[in-house]
């Protein structure tokens, strides 16, 4: 039989899977091992710390001492500072069954610096389930992912949605408000069109997905719609498996103004008519503009209108304050509308 026979079959494509499977499952073992390492290494000094008298002192001392003998044998992989992490890794997850081996270092090192428990816990279910990298997990704590979901629902919501409990029953559960496309790299001071910030969230889809949130897939680009003879086109069209719709964005490089919304309505309904199958559920349109009037859309659309979302979009991370300031104000202004 010719030697080359295999070389575009299905077969090879399973032998090359097959390696790489037992690739990957390597490197999750020895990474796991690694943290477990680790893990220990924070109970073995908590334990022995806790005999001394003063404990904060006695503490420090020990770490310096063990870091001396073990910086020496094994290099610096062990410092004083490495050690210190090792037992704070075990102070925060003191039972050993709750270290996930989906997780690695990098990101427990991120994870264990959070102080608030539900906040930590939302922020480990959400890169175990959905496989996050470390860096896109400091993105997402850099970006207060969690405290902008708070603004429109309850803890309780949001951790039962990370923790699988239950799925999101309301766009509101999902979309944020603010939403941050720093991994455009546009420059803050310039001006630009649509089109502009619509190429660049389609050559950076990925990072844009992750913005968006859980359940999105992306269906098309400028998707036309024709009504009699007048051509419209709809910026950006994603679905969502878990609210099971459609979720149009309209991208305006301006304030909101109703006749945005008004423009949104229409595809908004256009879609509910002629592209929504009978078992999925009513599409939600999102209008992404450099700031909002949230009367106009009060005013604007129908009093009983849940699927038009305004969000405002910034080219930039602002820092935690300015991040936590801002939130402050929009729950702030909620709060307003709803007396």
């Amino acid at each position: 039989m010719n030697e080359l026979a295999y070389t575009n079959s299905s077969f090879i494509t399973d032998m090359r899977n097959i390696i790489i499977e037992a690739r990957n499952n390597a490197i999750r073992s020895i990474e796991y091992t690694r943290m477990m390492m680790y893990w220990r290494l924070g109970e073995r000094i908590f334990v022995e710390e806790q005999r001394g008298q003063n404990r904060a002192e006695y503490g420090t001392y020990l770490t310096k001492g063990i870091a001396v003998h073990l910086e020496a044998e094994f290099g610096s992989g062990f410092s004083i500072r490495q050690l210190e992490l090792c037992r704070q890794f075990y102070r925060t997850y003191p039972n050993a069954n709750d270290v996930r081996p989906q997780l690695n270092w990098t990101q427990y090192k991120l994870l264990f610096r959070i102080g608030d428990d539900y906040k930590r816990e939302y922020y480990e279910l959400e890169a175990a389930n959905h496989a996050w990298t470390g860096r896109e997990l400091e993105r997402q704590i850099n970006a207060l992912l969690y405290e902008r979901l708070l603004m429109s629902n309850d803890k309780e919501a949001v951790l039962a949605i990370a923790r699988r409990e239950r799925i999101p029953e309301k766009p509101t559960e999902i979309i944020k408000d603010p939403m941050y496309l720093e991994f455009l790299g546009l420059k803050r001071e310039a001006a630009y069109y649509e089109k502009d910030i619509e190429s660049a969230l389609i050559t950076h889809l990925q990072e844009f997905l992750l913005e968006l949130g859980n359940g999105f897939m992306f269906m098309a680009r400028q998707k036309r719609i024709l009504l009699e003879d007048d051509e419209f086109f709809v910026d950006l069209t994603f679905y969502n498996r878990l609210l099971r719709c459609f979720v149009i964005i309209e991208i305006k490089t301006h304030k909101m103004t109703h006749n945005d919304l008004g423009q949104l309505q229409m595809y908004v309904n256009y879609f509910d008519r002629y592209e929504k199958l009978p078992d999925e559920n009513p599409t939600v349109g999102i209008l992404l503009c450099t700031a909002k009037n949230d009367l106009i859309a009060k005013i604007t659309l129908p009093e009983d209108s849940t699927n038009i979302l305004t969000s405002k979009y910034e080219l930039y991370l602002p820092s935690e304050n300015d991040l936590l300031e801002e939130i402050k104000e929009v729950i702030s202004l909620a709060d307003d509308n709803e007396e």
